[in-house]
């Protein structure tokens, strides 16, 4: 510590403070009122802060008012299609093959044969030799996919992943443990049902190599994994809203001939 001067002065080496503690207390009454601004009144800490589960519930919502709102436009499109059909024989003939491909396209209901297959986390709470790390645990992104593109490659006729319908621009994410679908957030067991001939079914997933890996880590650290013969499944219309992304063809000098 600095001594005093004779006068009962500060020093010259102390004589800064007396400006920076005056501005230290003005920078930190600053972060108090942007705090108290930033949090409107209630603590950033407390329960007023919003959840990341909260926010998921109230996108399921959105999105599930979305899709009452399409499924209603879209029954009165295709009826005012289907009336203009029997009145104009070009419509008919396009809304005749439209129906044709309906049902390959997954935008009608399938019924025949099938199988279901679950893929679920290790169960909790439980001393596992080997000492696997979280992820080892847990269904993940691709195996669902493994099982999706076992099924089409086994001639399946229609998938479906918990209770929707796969189409050509579904995609499969997982968040943590969890599986969104179009807008849909589905926790474990996930079920793949699948309409075909249950024997290439097996056939094809018993020969993924990737579900061979699954089953590696279903033997050794609990995961599970079963495959059930449907004799009678109904797979319903795929009900939400298509979006298809093409190839454009280009010009020979890149110009875009649709621009």
């Amino acid at each position: 510590m600095r001594a005093k001067t004779g006068n009962g002065g500060l020093s010259g080496a102390a004589r800064p403070w007396r400006y920076a503690i005056p501005a230290l207390t003005i920078f930190a009454g600053t972060l108090f009122a942007a705090s108290a601004s930033t949090a409107h009144g209630t603590d950033l800490r407390g329960g007023g802060r919003t959840k990341v589960t909260e926010l998921i519930a109230q996108e399921q919502r959105q999105y599930q008012g979305s899709q009452t709102r399409y499924r209603h436009l879209r029954r009165q499109i295709e009826g005012l299609v289907r009336a203009a059909a029997r009145r104009d024989a070009r419509v008919k003939a396009a809304q005749e093959t439209a129906d044709r491909l309906a049902a390959r396209a997954g935008l009608a209901p399938v019924t025949g044969h099938g199988l279901r297959v679950t893929l679920d986390d290790a169960p909790t709470g439980q001393r596992i030799a080997g000492d696997p790390g979280p992820d080892d645990l847990v269904v993940h992104q691709q195996d669902v996919q493994a099982v999706v593109n076992a099924l089409w490659t086994g001639g399946a006729t229609g998938v479906q992943i918990m209770d929707q319908r796969l189409i050509s621009t579904s995609a499969v994410r997982c968040v943590g443990n969890t599986l969104i679908l179009q807008g849909v957030v589905y926790s474990p067991p996930f079920r793949i049902t699948a309409t075909g001939d249950p024997g290439r079914l097996r056939a094809a997933l018993d020969a993924s190599p990737a579900i061979q890996v699954y089953r590696q880590y279903v033997a050794e650290y609990g995961l599970g994994y079963t495959v059930r013969t449907l004799k009678k499944t109904t797979l319903p219309a795929y009900a939400g809203n298509a979006q298809p992304k093409y190839a454009t063809a280009l010009e020979p000098d890149g110009a875009n001939p649709h621009s």
